[in-house]
């Protein structure tokens, strides 16, 4: 009876947790850019703010000239650490949602040529490896870890890339929740 009872408790707590954890995930999200600009009715900050950046992007887009963003982008250059951190936040995130998305080329990475393992990644550059002078037969592979913000970058060479025909989103799920993911081809 008490192994029953365990059983239907770890049942309900593979139903429960993933719900509750991304609900709570979300709802602190939602809280933390309500409370950005606090305001008397709950949600007004988050439509505040999400307006907000909406009106940047436009005017950042239309009415900013580029020699203002190239002005800007030299100021933030002389800051080391400062050039350090912004940097690195503009291409993560240009490579998540911007105009140049890296993350849209999933391959299997056979990392020496004696071995049947494989690593699943992403071709995120093909100039890189030219200006570090390995040539044209070498492509950059980032290779997420499971269950972690983290990942390896190698320099690999094009004949031990294999392109997979699978959604890149799908890929990156499968990658972070360890293989535990399924990918359906049709998605």
């Amino acid at each position: 009876m008490i192994r029953s009872i365990v059983k239907y408790f770890l049942q309900g707590l593979l139903v429960v947790a993933p719900i509750a954890i991304t609900l709570y995930v979300l709802i602190q999200i939602f809280l933390a850019l309500d409370n950005l600009v606090p305001l008397k009715y709950p949600g007004l900050g988050i439509i505040a703010v999400l307006a907000a950046i909406t009106i940047i992007g436009f005017v950042a887009n239309y009415l900013i000239s580029d020699r203002l963003k190239m002005w800007f982008n030299r100021q933030i250059r002389k800051a080391p650490l400062i050039n350090l951190i912004y940097t690195a936040v503009k291409d993560v995130l240009n490579a998540l949602v911007g105009d140049k998305r890296s993350f849209n080329k999933p391959v299997l990475v056979q990392l020496s040529s004696d071995s049947a393992v494989r690593r699943v990644g992403f071709i995120t550059d093909e100039e890189f490896v030219k200006l570090a002078g390995l040539g044209e037969d070498y492509i950059t592979v980032y290779c997420p870890h499971s269950y972690n913000i983290s990942g390896n970058v190698y320099l690999v060479p094009k004949s031990q890339v294999t392109e997979l025909d699978l959604p890149s989103s799908d890929v990156m799920k499968y990658i972070v929740s360890a293989g535990v993911t399924q990918i359906n081809k049709n998605s």
